[in-house]
């Protein structure tokens, strides 16, 4: 821990470029993520897919981002402070977002909450349950404090580890809505603009499935101009929840053919445009 904030506070001090997205502002409408939509399209399309990888893993920056280079398209990555493949590989992903793709907030140590049922690999000092929301809040925000020092960015979004929303009764992302312009959870849906909860985005978690199955949702989205988020851990190894490369690519392809009608973007432009796009009555 003591060697993480050293490599942190190192990375602020050394930071040598600003790049950085518009900053919003924290009290547009729609923050609560219930407000009217206006009848504008997804940035003149059909519907909005966006592709999150989880967990911060070498694949991410060794198979993902070469297929997606290839097709010109970006997504976001979220990112475990405490990953060896963050500290070990800084520069890959300061070009990976130099290429537009977002370095995501997934916390810095992954808490997930030990106490609930088959969450036995849950480890003690990382047990969400046992976690004071001062604790967790800080600890998310030192990992904001640790992206902005490989990106440049003020500006992102969140995943919940685990998609664990609460420490014992309380939400703790209530104490974070004005450190993010979004948050993606781990319930499965896609839905329109309008109904999209920004603090909760819904998903569709990929682990095994075959490329009809992720084109199919994202028919399903062009037809009811929904936004649908997918979220992978491995892609062609290196996780325990994985899908094959060959897939994968199959679904990188679709969206690239069919890009007059999909808007495939990383999660932080969809979730500002949603803010910008809706209006109070």
């Amino acid at each position: 821990m003591k060697c993480l904030f050293a490599l942190l506070l190192a990375l602020v001090a050394s930071q040598s470029f600003a790049q950085e997205r518009g900053s919003g502002d924290s009290s547009q409408a729609g923050r609560d993520g219930t407000r009217p939509w206006s009848a504008a399209p997804w940035n003149h399309k059909r519907c909005a897919v966006v592709l999150t990888y989880d967990d911060a893993i070498d694949n991410h920056l060794d198979k993902v981002l070469p297929e997606l280079d290839s097709a010109g398209l970006t997504a976001t990555f979220y990112l475990i402070g405490a990953s060896p493949a963050v500290s070990r590989r800084i520069g890959d992903w300061r070009k990976a977002a130099a290429r537009g793709n977002e370095l995501g907030n997934h916390s810095l140590f992954h808490p997930c909450d030990g106490s609930l049922p088959g969450r036995g690999w849950v480890t003690g000092d990382h047990d969400l349950s046992r976690y004071t929301v001062r604790r967790a809040v800080d600890e998310i925000r030192a990992n904001n404090e640790l992206l902005s020092a490989i990106d440049g960015r003020s500006v992102r979004t969140f995943a919940f580890p685990c998609g664990d929303l609460r420490i014992r009764d309380t939400l703790f992302y209530d104490s974070l809505k004005n450190d993010f312009v979004g948050a993606r959870g781990t319930n499965s849906g896609q839905e329109t603009a309008g109904r999209i909860d920004l603090s909760n985005i819904r998903c569709y978690g990929i682990n095994g499935q075959n490329g009809d199955y992720m084109i199919g949702l994202v028919k399903q989205a062009m037809d009811s101009g929904a936004l649908v988020v997918f979220l992978f851990h491995g892609v062609g190894g290196g996780h325990n929840i994985n899908v094959a490369l060959e897939e994968h690519r199959r679904l990188i392809g679709y969206l690239k053919e069919h890009e007059k009608d999909i808007w495939v973007a990383p999660m932080v432009d969809v979730a500002e445009y949603i803010r910008g796009q809706r209006v109070y009555r």
